[in-house]
This record gives structure tokens, sequence and C-alpha cells, in this order.
């Protein structure tokens, strides 16, 4: 028969029981073979009733208290004079006795791993006079182990690494196991370590529980991790023990045990001629079975036609050789390029060395493709010169392109008018001369940058630039000038030969030498009493004084002419007038005030002066008016109306009427009543028409009366209530007059009635109604008569 493993739990439980109530019974006290009792600082005495530490199994099952033990005192004589007391922990709770038999048995479950062992005092009384006849003594009741417990992994689930290719026998991780069992008593928590799942790869020590490594040459390119079962079983593995389990996931970690290889021995790619300078070419890549440092890879070209054209670089990222562009490509002149390109790991381990080499050649044929490429100029920029001087149609230089492509064909020319906005310049379009097309002038422009075109005949989408410096060379074409506006003064107190002015010139020429100007005065002036002037012979003059005693009484300002000569060729010169003003100066020679008219005030104004003044003011006045009348124009009214003050705003509602026949929403008598004639207005902004004597008026009309009362009613209500609505806003009335005085116009009472209508009342309106008069009048007058 076989049994199961709850059943096999029980027998060992009943088995453990009986031996412990064994035990127990040669435990029990006995008055004749006690052991002596010391006792510091007394006698020796014989105790009167002892007993041994007593045991009770754990995880008892059964349905009546479990028996511990039996206490018994020799001055017990059997006749029911002495009762048993018990104290101490569980006391009444878990453990009883009984009084008269000093039977102890335990009523609750035990578990050892909750309480290990129970302190107690027991005591034998007198049952009459309830007092002691023993001393109180302590005994132990020790809870006895069972295999209740089953290992457990207290920090599993476990992850550990290896490097792959490792030896066999490398520690991994190690696991540990722990039992709640006694581990003083039996085997119960003697814990053995074995291996479930992952064998071959793995073994298990056990007992340390250490993993390690059983097979030599395990390839993370070929699995790069492994799930583990580790079980921990007590009883030191015997059947019948518990056991517990727990995963161990182990990452083979990355070794550098592969080279560099590349899929292909060599690689074709076709780039057109205009592919820009730094561009890519081409990415290859030689594969890797390994990852992270131990994949990285450096390229280099190791030979090849094309070393000073192309380069290689790395991706970092994604380890892939980069062939980009270093020189411009030119397929008329090199069709193809080959390239030797070398891959090599950056950290090679000595260890697999063995397993090398770790680098990797191949070849890369680089295509060149033709395109049809614009012309291009035999040089970039072109430096002309010309002179200001040059007439018009003068030839400046001449620019050169070609077609680089094999059809080599012709190439027309022009000038981008947008760096010639003025059209100074022409280009021959066959044979790209440069003539000019307008006088030039070096002064406003020294130096034109132009742009010449360059497009193939045969399709004029391509095209090339060019670009031209044209330098104007100077030509002596502008005379001297006085180099700023001098504010000259001499002082009446002047002495002659005082300096009173240092005068320079400019010339907007610019001579390759330099500018040399000389100074004089004109012939007029050349024999004055007053100034004269010195040539300084830097490009600089002084004004001298040649006599003292100026008055300002006498002469207020002297123009002084200088004449200023070039030294180009041929010479220019230009004559260049000096104001000076005669000025009353201090005791340092600084001029004070320099009007004359400080004289002439005690004499009175002259007549033009006051004319001016007066036009002045009336001018002032004029203006005034002006402005108040507009004001006041803009603060009137256009239509005079004393009684009412008319607003004009839109009031918008957020609803919708009924239509016709919608009388609540809105009062229409006030639009189709149309007896109510105001006053006549008169606008400010026309001229008023003349009124004709003959057109009707209605003030005299009593409803118009009781309508305007009416109206100003309902006005001053309106006024006066906090909840009407604002004062800009469209008052409605339901108030409605006798009728007009011209009745109803309309044709359907006509309709309505045989009778011819008479119209002959329309005459007596006025002039504005004479064309309705002549219509339907029935007089001798008629239209139609």
């Amino acid at each position: 028969m076989k049994m199961g493993k709850v059943e096999f739990c029980h027998l060992l439980q009943i088995i453990a029981l009986f031996l412990c109530l064994s035990g127990m019974n040669q435990a029990e006290p006995s008055r004749s073979r006690s052991k002596p009792y010391f006792q510091s600082g007394r006698t020796r005495t014989k105790r009167s009733w002892v007993w041994n530490q007593f045991f009770v199994l754990e995880e008892y099952m059964g349905t009546d208290p479990l028996y511990v033990g039996k206490l018994h005192s020799d001055v017990d004589k059997g006749d029911g004079s002495i009762k048993y007391i018990l104290s101490g922990e569980g006391a009444s709770s878990i453990f009883i006795i009984d009084e008269n038999t000093g039977d102890i048995h335990a009523t609750k479950r035990l578990d050892r791993e909750e309480q290990a062992y129970y302190t107690l005092r027991a005591q034998a009384l007198d049952r009459l006079t309830n007092k002691p006849v023993e001393p109180e003594s302590e005994f132990v009741i020790k809870i006895q182990d069972i295999n209740d417990n089953e290992p457990k992994f207290l920090d599993g689930p476990y992850t550990a690494g290896v490097p792959e290719m490792s030896p066999v026998g490398t520690s991994v991780v190690q696991v540990t196991a722990t039992d709640a069992d006694d581990p003083t008593y039996g085997n119960s928590a003697r814990v053995v370590y074995s291996i479930l799942q992952g064998q071959p790869y793995f073994s298990v020590e056990p007992k340390t529980g250490v993993i390690k490594t059983a097979l030599p040459n395990m390839d993370r390119e070929a699995k790069d991790q492994y799930l583990l079962v580790i079980q921990a079983k007590d009883m030191v593995g015997q059947n019948g023990g518990l056991s517990g389990t727990t995963s161990v996931t182990v990452t083979l970690t990355d070794v550098n045990d592969n080279p560099p290889r590349f899929p292909r021995r060599s690689y074709q790619y076709n780039v057109p001629e205009s592919l820009p300078v730094a561009s890519v070419v081409a990415r290859i890549k030689a594969a890797d079975a390994d990852v992270g440092p131990n994949a990285e890879m450096e390229y280099k070209i190791v030979d090849g036609d094309g070393l000073g054209v192309f380069k290689i670089s790395v991706d970092k990222d994604t380890q892939e050789g980069i062939i980009t562009i270093q020189k411009e490509l030119d397929f008329e002149a090199k069709t193809s390029y080959t390239l030797r390109i070398e891959a090599a790991n950056m950290h090679v381990d000595p260890r697999f060395l063995s397993l090398g080499p770790f680098n990797d050649m191949t070849t890369v044929k680089i295509i060149v493709e033709d395109v049809d490429e614009p012309p291009m100029f035999t040089s970039r920029l072109y430096s002309m010169v010309v002179s200001e001087a040059a007439k018009v149609g003068t030839i400046i230089g001449t620019v050169a392109a070609h077609d680089p492509d094999a059809s080599n064909s012709p190439v027309r020319y022009s000038i981008d008018r947008n760096t010639d906005l003025e059209r100074y310049f022409n280009i021959d379009a066959n044979s790209g001369v440069i003539t000019t097309a307008k006088s030039l002038d070096r002064e406003t422009n020294a130096v034109h940058n132009i742009t010449v075109l360059a497009m193939e005949s045969q399709n004029p989408a391509q095209i090339g630039r060019g670009y031209v410096a044209i330098t104007i060379l100077d030509i002596n074409d502008n005379a001297p000038e006085f180099a700023m506006e001098y504010e000259t003064t001499v002082c009446e107190n002047a002495q002659p030969g005082q300096v009173i002015q240092k005068i320079s010139a400019i010339d907007k020429d610019d001579p390759p030498n330099g500018h040399q100007f000389y100074f004089s005065l004109t012939a007029e002036a050349a024999n004055n009493h007053n100034f004269t002037l010195q040539d300084n012979k830097d490009n600089t003059a002084t004004v001298l004084t040649r006599r003292n005693g100026f008055r300002r009484q006498e002469q207020s300002v002297f123009y002084l002419p200088i004449f200023i000569v070039d030294s180009g060729s041929p010479s220019l010169s230009s004559t260049n007038t000096l104001t000076i003003r005669v000025c009353d100066c201090d005791a340092d020679g600084i001029a004070q005030t320099c009007n004359a008219e400080a004289y002439i005030l005690p004499a009175g104004l002259s007549t033009g002066a006051l004319i001016a003044i007066l036009a002045c003011v009336l001018t002032l006045l004029v203006l005034v008016l002006l402005i108040v009348t507009m004001r006041r124009r803009k603060k009137e009214p256009l239509i005079f109306d004393e009684e009412r003050d008319i607003r004009e705003n839109i009031v918008r509602y957020d609803d919708e009427g009924g239509g016709e026949e919608d009388t609540e929403a809105f009062d229409m008598a006030a639009l189709r009543n149309l007896n109510i004639i105001r006053d006549t207005k008169t606008r400010r902004d026309v001229t008023p028409e003349i009124q004709f004597l003959s057109r009707p008026t209605f003030k005299s009309i009593p409803d118009n009366v009781i309508f305007r009362e009416f109206i100003w009613e309902r006005l001053k209500e309106a006024d006066v209530d906090p909840c009407a609505p604002p004062y800009d806003s469209l008052q409605t009335y339901a108030f409605e007059g006798n009728g007009s005085v011209a009745e109803s116009l309309s044709s359907l009472d006509s309709i309505s009635s045989n009778s011819d209508q008479n119209y002959d009342y329309l005459s007596d309106w006025g002039p504005r109604f004479k064309r309705l008069a002549d219509m339907y009048g029935t007089g001798p007058d008629c239209l139609y008569s």
C-alpha cells in the first residue's frame, strides 16, 4: 500500500506523541528519589516534591485535552486534603490542572514557532486552611517540535548573470532557504539543495546553495538566458521531508568572442557628380554578433584611388561606416573610384584571440554618374577697372564660361539686373565682352559688383554665375571747396595781423598722390584794407586782420572771397565766400554779442517791420476765428429741432417677431399712421430751398397737437422711470390720430367700386404733386387728353 504525504505526516505525529508521553511518565515526581535542592545561604534540606521539565507535542490535532504531566507532593496522603493550583504563562487559558490529582492538560493546539516554552508556578495548598503546605515551585513546559514548516527562500526569486564562455564550476549566485522548525531538535531544520530545472547547464551545491556552471563554452549568441528551479528540502533530504522551491534567472553577459565580418566582399554605389561636398555616398556595416562595447568598431580606408576624395567615419549609434565626399566629383575627369575598407573591433579580449582575426576587409566601388551641369566660368571672381571719364560703349573686360559636359553646348551671357539696377553696363551675349552703358561717376559709386549669368543654349535652365568687381578710376572732375561752413567773427578791438580764422578745403576726387590745395584772395579782394589771407602750404590757410577799429554801427558783416585751386591735371578751382561778423568781445577776445540791431532799436522800428508784425497778428486772429467756427459747427446738429433731441442708435434684440400677423410684440400703429406732420426742419449743411406758398401746412390740425402732447407725456414718464429703456432707444406708442388730410392714396377703394375716382384735388397740393395731378387729373390739361 502506498501512503500519501498527509497520512505519513499524521503517522509521524502519533509516533512523536508516543515517545513524548513515555518520557513524561518517567519524569513524574518521586517522593523517595528526590534530588537535593540547594539554596544559597541556607542549610541543605530535602524538598518534599520535585519534578523534571515537562514536554508537550506541538500541533496536537486531537479532540480531547492533551495530557502534559502530573504533579504530586509527599504531603498528599491521597485523602483529598491537598489541592493543587497552577499559575504563570498560559495557566487556565492553555494549561489546566486537576486540583485533586495534579494532572496537567493542554486545552489548545500549540505552535512552537509562536512560543517555544511556557514558565509556570505550582503550589500545594491545604484544602481546609487554604494555606500552602509546600513552597511554591517554578517549572517549564517546553513545546516539542515536529516537522511542520517547509523551507522558504525569503530572497527569491533570484536573478544573476555570468559571462558567456565561462569555464565549468564558475560561481553564479548563492541561494538560501530558511526553516522555521527547531534546528536543535532532530533534522526538521536541516536543509539540502537540489536543482529541478536547469540541467545540464548549471548545478547547485547541496549544503551551501551555491549555483555553478556545469557546461563549458555556453554561447550568449546561441542562448542568452536560462530559467533554473532550485529546491530546498528539510530532514536532510530524506523521504518525508518538506520542501520549497525558488526560480533563478541566469543571463549570460556578453564577451567579445565574435569578430566583425562584412556580409559581402564588395559593394557598388552610383552617385551623381553634382553631389555636394560632405554628402553621404553610402553606408556599410560589418556584422558583429556581440553587443555593447564589444560590438564597437572603427572603419578606415586602407587602399584605393579615392583616398583624398572620400572619407569614412563611424555612426556611434548604429556602428555603420559612413562614406562621405571630401572633394567635388567630376564625371569628365574620373568616372569611378575603388576603395578598400577595413572594419575592426575597438575592444579586443585577449582570451579569445584564437577566434579571430577581429577585423575584416571589403571593397567599395563608386560609379560617378554624369549630370547636365551649368556652365562654369574660368574664374569665380573677375576684377576690372575703368575710368569714370570713359564714354558709353567703352570695353571694360571679358568673361568666359564653358559647358563642362561632354556635349560642350554653346553659352550665352547676360547681366543679373538685380546687381546692376541703374544699368551702367552691358555684356555681349556671345562673346562675354562687358561695356559701359552710362556715364560713370566714381564719387557716386567707386566699385560696382555685378553678377554675370551664363546659360546653355540647348538647356537655358542650366545657369552658371560669375562675379565681376568693376573699380572706377578717378579723374579730376570736382573743384575744391571749404571743408565746413565757417562762422567767423572779428572783435571790434582786434589789432592788425590778428588771426581770426583757419580754413581748410576738401575735394571729392581721390588723386593717387593725395590732395594739394592752394589758397588766395580773388583779384577783387586782394587789395581790401580789412583782411588778408596767408597760405600755410599744408592744405590750410589763415585769415588775418589788416587794421583795427571795426565798429558794428558802421558795418556788421564782411564778405571775403577766397580762391582755392587743387593740384589735379588739369587743375580745378572754386571761389568760396567767408562771412565775417563784427562782434563785441570781452577782455579775453571772446565774442559777447554780434547783433547790430542792438544800436538801432532805440531809434524805433522800421515801417516794413511794423507791417510784417501786423500781418502776423491778423493771420493768427483769422486762424483762431476759423477754429472756433468749425468747432461750433461740429457741436450744433444739422437739423434745427427745438423740441426734441434726436439720438440715433441701433438697438439689437435677439428675438424674432411673428410677421404682420403678430400684433403683440410691437405696435405698428406709429409706422402705419402717416398723418403726423412734423415742423419744417432746415439743415445747416445745405442751402434752404424756397418754400412754395401753395404747399399746405398742417400745424393747425388738432390731431397733431394731441399727438405731440401724448408723446411729451410718455417721454417725461420714460425719463423718470428707472426701469425704462435707455435714453437713446426707440419708444413705441400705441396712439393713432384721426387720419391724413390727404386721406389714402391707395387705389384699392377705386377697384372695389364702379365709379371713377376724382383726382383733381392733387393739383391743390403744390408743385411736388403736379406729376400725379397731370397723370390722374380729368381737366383739359390732362396728359393724354
